[in-house]
């Protein structure tokens, strides 16, 4: 190939920069897959409340008791049922949760770097214009309706008579909530736990998908500490959000760095909700890989690692294994009314 063509090719190879850190410019691809879907252009996208779907407090606030009145009798109806196998079903849905996560992570990803670089970190978490623009705004609303799809992952749950424990059913419930109460107080710092969670769903959910095919994965227990560390992180940047904006608005003889947007109910709710998880997570952790007292070394760290349950709120939806039950048990959860059986991720 002739020296002319090799600098052809590089010159018209993508190059990632701040605006485009993949190479290629993303948000014109997925506005024109948002007009396919939707009929107009991501660019025309306005979060309504009371027009656009889900938009409301009672809108929400039913979701989320239908999901709980389907697990709850869904799980009565199984009790003398024979478990459901489902699993080209779950296979499917860790998969496009997978996908979904990677590509909502990538456009939050193109959106924010060019700001939280040029403009600082205060800005992009305090100021409207950093955190709360148009098409962030986009990706908030078709994250917040992921967690409708995530409430899938219970209904595998009881039908497939694995327990229903109170930190899986709590967690699910309560971030719907949560994304719907920071949409309507536009939260600017809501980017910041969005994406947090996104990366450690795309590592999850694509654990689930392999355990799945039969696929062993010794890495699981990291996935946990992986979560403990996004809330640990989440924790810091809501309540220095939720400082900034109280001071600046009810006790401006205290220190601060200016003002924070947002809504003060979202506060709240970002600040309760949050600081839940992190003490819910932990605790089933410790419950999980430290109730011996002990940590295991050498091969014997490899081989129960790959026997203990991934000890958050979806892997206990899967019952991988014996250990989740036990846990559940020391909790103080019922069961599904199924005896769990060990069994291979």
């Amino acid at each position: 190939m002739a020296t002319a063509d090799l600098t052809t090719m590089f010159n018209n190879f993508p190059v990632p920069t701040l605006d485009r850190p993949f190479g290629v410019h993303l948000w014109p691809i997925f506005s024109k897959a948002f007009e396919l879907v939707a009929g107009y252009p991501a660019e025309d996208f306005k979060f309504v409340p009371g027009e656009t779907p889900l938009s409301t407090l009672k809108q929400t606030s039913v979701f989320i008791v239908i999901y709980y009145t389907i697990i709850f009798g869904g799980r009565e109806l199984m009790r003398d049922r024979e478990p459901f196998k489902l699993r080209t079903l779950f296979l499917i849905h860790n998969f496009y949760l997978t996908a979904i996560s990677a590509i909502l992570l990538a456009l939050f990803t193109e959106q924010l770097l060019g700001t939280v670089v040029r403009r600082g970190i205060f800005f992009a978490i305090c100021e409207a214009e950093g955190g709360w623009t148009q098409p962030l705004v986009v990706l908030y609303y078709l994250n917040y309706l992921t967690k409708y799809l995530e409430l899938l992952d219970t209904c595998f749950l009881f039908l497939k008579k694995k327990p229903l424990t109170f930190l899986h059913c709590y967690h699910h419930g309560a971030t719907a909530l949560l994304c719907y109460t920071q949409l309507i107080g536009s939260t600017s710092v809501s980017w910041v736990v969005i994406t947090l969670n996104l990366m450690v769903h795309v590592v999850m959910y694509w654990y689930y998908f392999q355990s799945a095919r039969g696929i062993k994965i010794w890495w699981k227990e990291w996935i946990t500490r992986l979560q403990i560390t996004q809330f640990i992180i989440d924790i810091g940047f809501v309540y220095f959000a939720s400082y900034t904006y109280f001071t600046s608005t009810y006790w401006p003889h205290m220190p601060s760095l200016g003002r924070c947007a947002g809504e003060e109910f979202a506060a709240f709710a970002g600040i309760g909700i949050i600081s839940s998880y992190l003490f819910l997570f932990i605790s089933f952790y410790v419950a999980t890989y430290k109730k011996d007292g002990k940590r295991p070394s050498g091969r014997k760290a490899v081989r129960r690692m790959s026997q203990a349950p991934l000890p958050d709120a979806h892997h206990m939806l899967h019952g991988h294994s014996a250990d989740a039950s036990a846990a559940v048990r020391s909790s103080g959860a019922k069961p599904n009314g199924a005896t769990t059986r060990s069994r291979k991720a």
